[in-house]
């Protein structure tokens, strides 16, 4: 099937519009130039609206991960200690960055399982110089309590180092008020523009920390970063045609609005899992009160005698990408995204096919069932 005729439903990444493609064939500029500088600076004003923060905005041309990487690389040494929370891969990811800068406490729960606070704040008061948390662990389905883990972190002089990747851009996140330190977030999630490129946001208590190492990241040296931001440029060079996706991606964000963006993104989640319930599939996430379902993607559990590989092998053969499980996850579950510009036709789209799929491997009779279920919850967007 041709690639142009096949639907992204994966956490990432996920579809980009045809005016994002078309700004990235602009000509090439001088990235110390006044035109380079004045595109910064606009994709820097966009996004303080999109992290909620008055904090430093950096860009680097680079995935997610880099940001994580300068998250940690920048303020934590050898001898200090980080509480790294894991309830999923990228929250195994956190803890292995960590690893690679200083000492880690980790409080790993079974991927897809809830934190308890009390827990949390039992490792805080053993002392730590940071806890990193991933606010929207795809990998599982959940979103875990960013605001109430900030609060803790506050409370024992942590730095609060949040991965943000899958809800910037797509979900209510509050980097100031939640009291978060450093905030990442990856371009090819819910900004839908291409990957390549991740934004952070710094405190000034997170260049306090930077003041206290011996040494920095050289290519991912966030203080750098500053230095260069004051002239609304980049330490080195950056991926310019990326940038062009980038700012134009961000000119939809602003055009859509952030609260009926998020809005957008909640009420798809939503749908999806109506429709799994109607098809009786079982969400894979193990909630408490302060964690909930994800807004941007769906973890939902392979029926039983169904690999999730077979599901996905069956969407593909029918135009729509969706994803299955991570590492011990794999074979198990499977996964819907409905991040970025994803649309309720999309989503109706991508349930239909679901419902042939578990028809023909005998799961359930009725294929409408989840339609309707979906259009329902999707009519609020009318």
């Amino acid at each position: 099937m041709d690639l142009e005729d096949t639907l992204l439903m994966m956490p990432g990444p996920v579809p980009v519009a045809p005016r994002v493609l078309r700004a990235m064939s602009k000509p090439m500029i001088n990235h110390r130039g006044a035109e380079f500088s004045a595109m910064y600076d606009d994709c820097c004003e966009i996004l303080a609206d999109v992290f909620r923060t008055k904090n430093d905005i950096f860009i680097l041309s680079g995935s997610g991960t880099a940001a994580m990487e300068a998250a940690v690389g920048c303020t934590v040494g050898k001898d200090d200690v980080v509480i790294a929370l894991e309830n999923g891969k990228f929250g195994e990811r956190f803890k292995d960055i960590a690893a690679r800068y200083g000492k880690v406490n980790a409080l790993e729960n079974d991927w897809g399982s809830s934190f308890d606070l009390d827990e949390v704040e039992k490792k805080l008061e053993e002392g730590a110089k940071a806890i990193t948390l991933v606010h929207n662990e795809t990998s599982a389905g959940i979103q875990n309590p960013a605001k109430e883990i900030g609060r803790l972190a506050k409370k024992h002089d942590a730095l609060f180092i949040m991965d943000g990747v899958t809800t910037l851009g797509g979900d209510t996140v509050q980097t100031d008020d939640w009291g978060v330190d450093i905030a990442v977030v990856g371009s090819q999630k819910c900004l839908a523009a291409p990957p390549g490129l991740s934004m952070i946001s710094v405190s000034e208590r997170a260049f306090e920390a930077m003041e206290k190492k011996e040494s920095l990241p050289y290519y991912l040296d966030l203080k750098a970063c500053r230095k260069s931001s004051k002239k609304s440029q980049t330490p080195y060079t950056p991926a310019i045609p990326l940038f062009f996706g980038l700012q134009e991606a961000l000119h939809i964000v602003k055009e859509e609005g952030m609260e009926a963006r998020i809005k957008r993104h909640a009420t798809g989640a939503r749908a999806i899992r109506a429709a799994a319930d109607a098809m009786g599939i079982e969400m894979f996430p193990q909630l408490n009160k302060y964690s909930h379902y994800s807004n941007t993607v769906t973890a939902m559990r392979s029926p039983a005698g169904i690999s999730s590989d077979d599901i996905k092998k069956d969407m593909i053969a029918r135009g729509i990408t969706i994803a299955g499980g991570q590492a011990h996850l794999k074979g198990k579950i499977f996964r819907i995204g409905s991040m970025g510009n994803v649309q309720p036709k999309d989503i109706i789209l991508t349930i239909q096919e679901l419902g042939v799929v578990l028809k023909n491997r005998g799961v359930i009779s009725d294929i409408g069932a989840g339609v309707e279920a979906a259009g329902e919850v999707l009519d609020e967007l009318l």
